[in-house]
């Protein structure tokens, strides 16, 4: 976890002016730098750059909103995208018509997740207000939040919840929002349809997977998690009705002892997905959604047009087939939404998401 201003550590601490008045200026006039961990190139650790002198973020649209950084986080695909993950798609999403000949998304700054406090509204902006405690999940396109100030989308945006620090809050919303993208969004999960639904999570100790088990056993399902033994307690403390450790046995055949499931998140890939629409009920609606594609790697290897191609043949060939045989076959991605993270953090206050600690550390 990164906390700009926490007390343990080598604690980076930053200069806080004072916020402006809200008129037609975007930004600070006195402000056009800001301290930010960036990268110049893709590579391993060692592109890690820390600059004082990053461009301060403005305001380009009515609808954004400058958010002071107190807290972010890292996760997995931070480190992937350190080293070229994603870039072409990216890219094309910073730049769709490539007006900017002859520049580079570089210096590029990650992370995904910020908690803080918002700075300055856009004119269009009304929902929130210079002062107001937010969060949000920043898309992978922008530039991130190991910053000191972020702008992000009003719609990307959200109150912070109430009985969360900056901190712990700052470990939820992507992951909290790539969960609620593959379960609600894309799975169709909610509410008033979970109740005593039989739901296989795979790859269950990890961030998405902590919040899925989670916001299944918030909406009464009931959670069968497969993780690790080392983290099967830390699952169950969570509210997983079943646990089956995939390293002491052949995870299929621990799987075939228990009876069929409505829906299967998987958050692993590789070879579960050859046998594990085989443990859903046939002709019932029952739906598998993985979060592990190849969208992006083959836009990386084939190119745009190739690899949209590519993509399009897989997804379709697969749905078809699983489709014939009674069951859905869907992928899912991060999605960012203001909305869907209000959702969550009445979840979060409510204390029907209760273990935001143990998820933040496994997120970060």
């Amino acid at each position: 976890m990164l906390s700009w201003g926490a007390a343990s550590g080598r604690a980076l601490r930053w200069a806080s002016g004072r916020a402006p008045a809200r008129g037609l200026r975007a930004s600070p006039r006195a402000r056009t730098a800001m301290p930010s961990w960036v990268i110049d190139r893709y590579g391993s650790n060692e592109v890690l750059r820390f600059t004082r002198d990053m461009v301060f973020p403005i305001i380009h649209f009515p609808n954004e909103v400058i958010i002071k950084v107190h807290a972010a986080s890292l996760n997995p695909i931070d480190l992937s995208m350190r080293s070229g993950y994603g870039a072409t798609a990216l890219n094309m999403k910073r730049d769709p018509l490539k007006l900017k000949t002859g520049e580079t998304e570089f210096p590029l700054t990650l992370g995904r997740d910020v908690s803080g406090v918002v700075m300055e509204c856009g004119l269009g902006v009304s929902y929130f207000k210079p002062g107001d405690e937010v969060w949000a999940a920043i898309p992978p396109w922008k530039q991130g939040t190991l910053s000191e100030f972020v702008v992000a989308s009003g719609n990307e945006v959200s109150f912070k919840p109430k009985c969360l620090s900056h901190t712990e809050a700052a470990a939820l919303p992507y992951v909290g929002l790539t969960a609620w993208s593959a379960l609600n969004q894309v799975g169709g999960l909610n509410q008033s349809n979970c109740s005593g639904k039989r739901v296989l999570i795979l790859g269950a100790s990890g961030g998405v997977g902590t919040f899925a088990v989670q916001l299944m056993k918030a909406w009464d399902a009931h959670v069968t998690a497969v993780c690790s033994h080392d983290a099967s307690t830390l699952v169950k403390k969570l509210g997983a009705d079943d646990v089956v450790d995939y390293k002491s046995r052949n995870l299929e055949e621990q799987l075939k002892t228990l009876p069929l499931f409505d829906f299967i998140l998987d958050n692993v890939g590789g070879s579960n997905e050859k046998w594990a629409l085989d443990r859903l009920k046939k002709w019932s609606g029952a739906t598998y959604v993985t979060l592990v594609t190849p969208f992006l790697i083959n836009m990386d290897k084939l190119g745009v047009a190739d690899g949209m191609l590519q993509t399009g043949v897989t997804v379709g060939s697969k749905t078809l087939k699983h489709l014939l045989k009674g069951v859905h076959y869907r992928w899912a991605f991060f999605m960012p939404s203001g909305p869907n993270l209000d959702e969550i953090a009445e979840l979060v206050d409510s204390g029907k998401v209760p273990a935001v600690s143990s998820l933040g550390i496994l997120a970060t």
